[in-house]
């Protein structure tokens, strides 16, 4: 397993790399709360480069939405991994993800 990062690409947008599972999703957590906490402006995490997920993924985009709404921000989210997106269907989720290109 390597390391997950969240890298800046500029104008509210971040990069996730590597997976989001129960090993990993506590230290991602830990980094996106600092950023989203710090943000001024709308926030897009690009999924991209997402290699594997399982149900904690969700629940962490899930609590990246929260935390966005309580501090008056929009988070969108694009390029889900399609093993995110069945997770999301599996569990009725799917329309509360805010998507965009």
């Amino acid at each position: 397993m390597s390391e997950t990062v969240i890298k800046e690409t500029g104008d509210g947008r971040f990069e996730v790399h590597g997976e989001l599972n129960k090993a990993t999703v506590p230290l991602v957590w830990r980094n996106a709360n600092s950023l989203i906490q710090g943000a001024r402006q709308n926030l897009v995490f690009d999924l991209k480069a997402v290699t594997r997920t399982d149900s904690a993924g969700l629940a962490l985009l899930l609590e990246w939405m929260t935390l966005a709404q309580s501090r008056q921000l929009q988070i969108h989210f694009c390029n889900l991994p399609a093993q995110l997106w069945d997770i999301a269907k599996v569990s009725d989720l799917e329309e509360l993800i805010p998507l965009v290109d």
